[in-house]
């Protein structure tokens, strides 16, 4: 069944941090196997760096989210 989640998830842009997390190892594993195009290698390096942006952003909002929370004695 996950074999199949990634798969799908392959066609269309992750939402939550955990899927672009996802999104990103996949991508990663297959870069690692060698069995890999120049042209694909290209777009999954794009599609890897857009998706560790987002997941960068995604991580700033939380902590400005916490820092908000902890408020001014913090």
């Amino acid at each position: 069944m996950l074999a199949s989640k990634r798969c799908a998830m392959s066609n269309e842009k992750p939402g939550g941090f955990e899927e672009k997390l996802e999104r990103i190892d996949a991508i990663v594993r297959e870069l690692e196997s060698g069995n890999v195009k120049l042209d694909r290698a290209i777009e999954l390096f794009k599609e890897g760096k857009t998706l560790a942006a987002e997941c960068e952003a995604l991580l700033k909002s939380s902590q400005a989210q916490i820092d908000a929370a902890m408020g001014p004695s913090g």
